[in-house]
């Protein structure tokens, strides 16, 4: 005998050497791969088989190669089942007839196995399958049927559903039941009052049977029904069975309206009704319009299942129906109509409340404001929904129940006879109780709240009704702002505080304008043309206010007119000159203050006039504010003979600045004149300390001149015609030969100063340059001078006798400094500072 492949001696022993998990993973591998081959087998054997046994189903594919393993049959048969496998032929046999109704399907496995359990072939799966063939007979649940029949029943609506089995094959012919009657009695009054349906048992009543119970009243039938198989097939098994009708008068009546108090306090649900079905198998179905809670049992019974709400629903309308288990109605369905009665459940409800309520303010008393319009959601025209009005607290009158009246029954709030003023708010309370205020009612408080519309009754007036004088002068410009008035408005609108001005009177010329924003309450009264005084010196213009929109009530009083006074001043004309350009030959030797010329007007002036030099850019010249006189300011130093020097000379009006005229002063400068003139001394250097102090510098004339020495009482002391030297020095004459030169501020820059001081003499002048060095002083009234470096390297002793001798003279200049500073405090206090007396050395 040929050996299989897993005996060949290349495989096996090479499995048995390998671990035991590779082998057991291989082996189920392969089997997995093995049954993946074999495709189930199908046979089909029909039932009760009469032939000879065995029976040859079907040859499985067996493998051709011999070998020692077993064909194993397995499934869902026992060791002494019908089935068997003929291991020569490979044939799967049959051993004896099966029933379908006992077995209808076999899975049967067929393998070979080793003795030891491995696989060598399968395993191959079969199906069998037991054909049914009609060998059952159909039989009825009971052999007698018995049913009642309500008259009310309607035809065609099944009141008994039969129900037979057979036991072949469900959904084949064998097990297609057919049902009918096959007598009915009596016979009368028609023999054919019921129908059966062939194929579902329903059995109801024939349009003829439902018009005979009319009389019928009461009495029974007897029905012979049959069952067959095998469908409308002449062949089949058939049974039997007794259906006894019993018809009853009907139970189905009309139900009485049920009233039901809402918020019933009681255990639910509720029972209300009962309705009966006097036929057979009944179950109710019961249906709310609107939906609500409501149910019906099995036997007939109403209920409410929670409490009602009559403002929510009042009225219900249920409708019962008697239906048999495929749902349909019998007969029609009875209406029960629920009314929920009411219970003063809800207190009033006050409308809504939205913006103010507006009243003009001039309205008359018993003006209608509104109409309180309280609802309650109980029953209407009940006590329960009877409102009453009332003020909530009529003791403690308000502002607004002055105002306001109230009538208790209808709710009308009407105007009383309080004045009302614009802008005003008044709120009034109101107590809206139901049951005609009745005790025991309930209440809600509601509140009117009425704004006081303003209107235009007031006209507009001035805050002044007379400006003071204004003053223009004739020059002023058009545009001009002359006054600004304000009006004002007593009413509260913005629309009524629109205004318009005009003018009343005095503007007959058209000189004057107004202008305004509108709603500013602000008009500006402006100048569009030029005055003259000549024309009119003065112009009362008299102001008119009134409203854009139209006024109710009295008109404009005497306030809603102004004055305002406008007065015409003359202007003065511009100064005029003698002449336009002022021409001066000066010898460049011409000393400082000399006179050149005179700047004067062409006649008499109106006004005082001043006089100034605009670009005198080299200094040379000064001019008097008043007189119009022009010096020289200084040496003419730097000029050259036949140089033309101009300066601009400016005039203008005292009183009036902006009045002003020009003239030019051309100077021509010559050759130095021969004649004595300025002669310059040299004086010799002084200081001064700063801040001043009680000190000053002699100033003596120049005594040395042999042609003075005896006329020593006609000099004549005079600071140079420089301003800032004028601002800084002071100069006093003492005698006839003398003179005093101090500081003339407080502060004077620290540094050497030159002030030039002219000395006369009948025509012959001189010019002594005052050298004086200004500088910060010690207490002694000296100078602070900076101390030079000393020569040479002192020794050890000399450095410490010098240290300890400056260490002694620092204190005891510290105690004069201190002493001195005490004294000069004292001195200072008592004598003002600005004096400057005279040393006794002068």
């Amino acid at each position: 005998m040929p050996r299989s492949f897993l005996s060949h001696p290349s495989g096996w022993p090479a499995l048995t050497m390998a671990p035991a998990w590779l082998w057991m993973l291989c082996l189920s591998v392969t089997q997995a791969l093995l049954e993946l081959q074999f495709v189930e087998l199908h046979v089909e054997i029909p039932e009760n088989y009469g032939g000879n046994f065995p029976l040859y189903l079907i040859k499985l594919p067996l493998p051709h190669e011999e070998t020692e393993a077993q064909l194993i049959l397995s499934g869902n048969v026992d060791r002494e089942g019908p089935f068997a496998v003929d291991p020569e032929s490979g044939f799967l046999l049959l051993t004896r007839p099966l029933d379908r109704e006992e077995h209808a399907e076999y899975q049967l496995q067929v393998t070979l196995e080793f003795e030891d359990g491995r696989v060598l072939w399968g395993p191959q799966p079969v199906l069998v399958h037991v054909k049914d063939e009609n060998d059952q007979v159909p039989h009825f649940s009971q052999a007698i049927y018995r049913v009642q029949l309500s008259q009310d029943t309607r035809p065609g609506v099944p009141f008994l559903f039969l129900e037979a089995s057979d036991g072949d094959e469900p959904g084949t012919v064998n097990s297609d039941l057919r049902f009918q009657i096959l007598n009915q009695a009596p016979a009368q009054p028609s023999p054919d009052m019921f129908q059966l349906d062939p194929q579902l048992g329903a059995l109801s009543l024939k349009p003829k049977g439902s018009a005979s119970q009319d009389h019928a009243l009461e009495g029974s039938y007897q029905l012979w029904v049959q069952v067959k198989d095998m469908g409308d097939q002449d062949l089949g098994y058939q049974a039997t069975a007794i259906i006894d009708v019993s018809v009853v008068e009907s139970t189905w009546v009309p139900l009485d309206p049920v009233h039901i108090l809402e918020n019933l306090q009681v255990l639910y649900p509720h029972y209300i009704a009962q309705v009966h079905w006097s036929g057979g198998e009944v179950h109710y179905y019961l249906e709310s319009q609107p939906p609500g809670p409501f149910d019906v049992d099995a036997e007939g019974r109403l209920s409410v299942t929670a409490e009602l709400d009559r403002e929510t629903q009042a009225e219900y309308l249920l409708q019962v129906r008697a239906q048999n288990p495929r749902g349909e109605d019998y007969t029609e369905p009875l209406e029960l109509h629920v009314v929920v009665m009411d219970e003063n459940d809800n207190a009033p409800v006050c409308p809504p409340q939205g913006p103010p309520i507006s009243i003009p303010e001039l309205s008359p008393p018993g003006t209608e404001v509104t109409r309180l319009m309280a609802e309650d959601m109980d029953a209407p025209g009940s006590p329960n929904s009877h409102i009453v009005y009332q003020l909530l607290n009529p003791e403690a009158e308000t502002e607004a129940e002055r105002a306001l009246e109230l009538d208790s029954t209808s709710g009308r709030v009407t105007l009383g006879t309080a004045p009302l003023l614009a802008g005003q708010n008044l709120l009034l309370q109101v107590l809206a109780s139901d049951l005609g205020g009745a005790e025991g009612g309930l209440s809600s408080t509601c509140e009117v709240s009425v704004t006081v519309l303003d209107i235009n009754d007031h006209a507009p007036q001035f805050t002044i009704s007379q400006i003071e004088p204004v003053s223009l002068r004739e020059d002023t410009e058009p545009s001009t702002l002359v006054a600004t008035l304000t009006a004002t408005d007593a009413d509260l609108e913005p629309d009524f505080h629109l205004m318009n001005f005009a003018f009343e009177a005095g503007n007959a010329e058209g000189i004057f304008g107004l202008d305004w924003e509108p709603g500013s309450g602000q008009v500006h009264l402006r100048l569009l043309k030029k005055l003259s005084y000549d024309a009119a010196p003065s112009h009362k213009l008299v102001v008119v206010v009134q409203n854009v929109a139209e006024l109710v009530g009295p008109g404009p009083g005497p306030e809603a007119t102004t004055t305002v006074t406008v007065l015409v001043e003359r202007v003065a004309p511009a100064p005029k000159l003698a002449q336009q350009l002022y021409k001066a030959s000066v010898p460049i030797s011409t000393p400082a203050g000399s006179l050149l010329l005179t700047i004067q007007p062409s006649g008499p002036p109106s006004s005082p006039l001043r006089f100034s030099l605009v670009n005198d850019s080299e200094g040379w010249l000064y001019i008097e504010e008043v007189s119009g006189k022009v010096h020289t300011a200084r040496t003419l130093q730097g000029a050259h003979p036949g140089d033309t020097y101009t300066v601009l000379v400016k005039v203008q009006v005292a009183d009036e600045l902006s009045l002003s005229t020009s003239a030019t002063i051309m100077i021509n400068f010559l050759k130095a004149s021969s004649a004595p003139g300025l002669i310059l001394t040299p004086v010799p250097t002084r200081h001064l300390c700063t801040p001043r102090q009680d000190h000053g510098v002699v100033v003596s004339g120049p005594s040395k001149d042999p042609d003075l020495a005896g006329d020593q009482g006609l000099y004549s002391f005079a600071l140079g015609p420089n301003p800032t030297v004028q601002r800084d020095w002071r100069l006093q004459t003492l005698n006839g030969s003398h003179a005093y030169l101090t500081l003339a501020l407080h502060w004077v820059e620290p540094r050497e100063h030159t002030i030039p001081v002219v000395v006369s003499h009948n025509t012959q002048k001189w010019q002594l340059q005052v050298r004086v060095i200004v500088c910060r002083c010690n207490v002694d009234g000296q100078c602070l001078r900076k101390v030079g470096h000393m020569k040479g390297m002192p020794t050890k002793l000399s450095a410490v006798g010098t240290l300890v001798g400056t260490l002694t003279v620092i204190g005891f200049l510290l105690i004069l400094i201190f002493t001195h500073l005490s004294l000069s405090r004292k001195k200072n206090l008592d004598q003002p500072v600005d004096s400057v007396p005279l040393k006794a050395a002068v």
